[in-house]
């Protein structure tokens, strides 16, 4: 058998909150937020949210990179919609904002590199399968170069 991709361990502190090790990138401290869990730390659902956010903002690099584009400095935001489905909380839906630091015009092929980025994104595909992800790119000018179909 062969050794996983990726692995982390959780160890419970106390009541929600949990350290999790991810071994040689070191430890975090997560927490349920209230009534359930203190908020003594990110919850579940955001880890999910910034997983999907670094994994969109990495593969948006990797694109551009590919054609020899500079993005700069990228920055993203994320946020996300929880419901009752079926009566329990459910992670429905998120919102991403990509940020580029450059202007579109500073990027050759940047039409391609927007086409297939998402595609590279093992997290948001992955996700994609229950909740629904919506993706915003804007260049350093604020333009919009894509944004949900």
């Amino acid at each position: 058998m062969s050794a996983p991709a990726f692995a982390a361990k959780l160890t419970l502190i106390d009541h929600y909150k949990f350290e999790i090790d991810f071994g040689e990138f070191g430890k975090i401290i997560t927490d349920e937020h209230e009534p359930v869990g203190h908020g003594d730390g990110p919850g579940p659902s955001q880890l999910l949210a910034a997983a999907v956010a670094n994994c969109l903002a990495a593969s948006l690099m990797f694109a551009i990179r590919k054609f020899k584009g500079d993005p700069g400095q990228v920055t993203a935001t994320v946020e996300g919609d929880l419901e009752r489905v079926e009566g329990r909380l459910r992670v429905t839906s998120m919102k991403v904002d990509l940020n580029l630091g450059q202007v579109a015009a500073e990027l050759d092929r940047l039409e391609r590199a927007l086409a297939q980025f998402e595609d590279f994104c093992v997290v948001t595909q992955s996700v994609r399968q229950g909740i629904h992800v919506d993706v915003t790119v804007r260049d350093s000018s604020g333009q919009i170069l894509k944004s949900p179909e």
